[in-house]
């Protein structure tokens, strides 16, 4: 019997257990937690400020889930080394704990730039976690003026969680528009239009030079009051644990396809693990919940003797603000096929005889066949690709291809 060790709790080390468990029933499993919940989807506590979701419907896999997965869980424990050779893990209360194999999930943490004056700062929060959901519920109230430091979906999302709950929110970024890592400046103005629509204020180009408690001085000149503070500014990949025992690391915990590390018996996933990106040819780390769910699964088949690979990652995101929807897949380069509408927009990239990336805005499409397309790598020749830019349909597969891809449907 093996002893399984997964360090982190999230949706990551959700999949590695169902993984694990797919090949292996009965042997131990340890999973060291530093929060305090069970796993549980994160994008949910926007939800949960907006009042659209309740504590007990945030579980990702049900409150039973370690019992049916016959599984024990270390809560409110920290990992703070690993001895390779040993094969053991230390945790922050001096227990070691010996593993056959290992899984790496220790996701991201906010990433705080050196503001002059934040220790100033009373209340201020990050907006990661559940009880970073939790501490800022306590330190808002109706009257309250937010100050958001970071226009990216983490940002974002916070404001559209607290948007019916507090007095003002003003939103900042040092970049041109919202969401910059994802969207180019049309469709992030399009985007932002509906957030301009419910009252959030914008300072983008604009950044922080030093706070004074409750004003924020602002690289305009512009000067920002505030009762409540929220550092979205970005995240980076918790890799310490494996670049301390001298593991490849890169913006990530650099894996192959099987999720393992460059250290046997070591594999990671989720945030952390900086893996091959098929759309683009070149590694990077794709923090999204479905990655990190197929990252854990197939890191868990492998540590139980199976066979699995996880070759087909692309980044992908399906975001919504206050009813307006976006979806992108892919990269963003060649040549670029594009539909617009008063409230949509639609992008296609093409390269090399594949379809390489989308952006899809407003738009009422079957997302699924394009990203399917950019993942199997399918030749724009072999489908009839004018019927696919005006819509995602089966009808451009031939009867052959809808058979294999789609179970013949239309």
């Amino acid at each position: 019997m093996k002893h399984y060790v997964i360090i982190g709790n999230g949706v990551a080390a959700a999949g590695c257990i169902e993984g694990i468990r797919s090949r292996d029933k009965e042997s131990k499993i340890t999973v060291v937690s530093e929060e305090r919940h069970i796993v549980y989807c994160r994008p949910l506590i926007s939800y949960y400020l907006e009042g659209k979701s309740k504590l007990e419907n945030m579980s990702y896999r049900g409150n039973d889930f370690y019992e049916r997965m016959n599984c024990h869980v270390l809560f409110q424990r920290k990992a703070i080394g690993i001895d390779a050779e040993k094969k053991r893990v230390s945790l922050d209360d001096g227990e070691k704990l010996s593993y056959d194999e290992l899984l790496v999930a220790s996701g991201s943490s906010p990433f705080v730039p050196p503001f002059k004056g934040l220790d100033t700062v009373e209340k201020k929060y990050s907006f990661m976690t559940l009880d970073d959901a939790l501490a800022l519920e306590k330190g808002i109230d109706k009257e309250s003026n937010v100050l958001i430091i970071g226009a990216g979906l983490i940002g974002l999302k916070c404001a559209e969680g607290l948007l019916e709950r507090v007095k003002s929110i003003t939103v900042c970024d040092l970049a041109d528009r919202v969401l910059s890592s994802i969207l180019d400046s049309d469709c992030a103005a399009l985007m932002q239009r509906t957030l301009d629509k419910k009252g959030i204020s914008f300072l983008l180009g604009d950044s922080v030079t030093e706070f004074r408690k409750n004003r924020a001085d602002m690289q305009s000149g512009k000067c920002v009051p505030f009762d409540v503070l929220v550092l979205a500014v970005g995240v980076r990949a918790n890799t310490a644990l494996v670049k301390n025992i001298g593991g490849e690391i890169g913006r990530g915990i650099v894996v192959d396809d099987r999720m393992q590390t460059s250290i046997a018996n070591i594999y990671a996933a989720g945030d952390c693990a900086e893996g091959m990106d098929i759309s683009l040819g070149k590694r990077r780390v794709l923090a999204i919940l479905p990655n990190a769910y197929m990252q854990g699964f197939t890191a868990g088949v492998n540590m139980a003797g199976g066979e699995m690979d996880h070759s087909k990652a692309i980044p992908m995101n399906s975001i919504g603000f206050f009813g307006m929807h976006a979806m992108t897949a892919g990269t963003y380069e060649g040549d670029m096929y594009e539909e617009r509408g008063e409230n949509s927009l639609k992008r296609l990239f093409t390269k090399d005889g594949l379809l390489k990336g989308y952006i899809l805005i407003g738009c009422d499409e079957r997302a699924g066949i394009y990203t399917s397309l950019i993942r199997e790598r399918t030749s724009l020749d072999s489908i009839n690709f004018d019927i696919l830019k005006k819509a995602a349909t089966t009808v451009a597969f031939s009867r052959e291809e809808r058979k294999r891809k789609f179970g013949g449907a239309v």
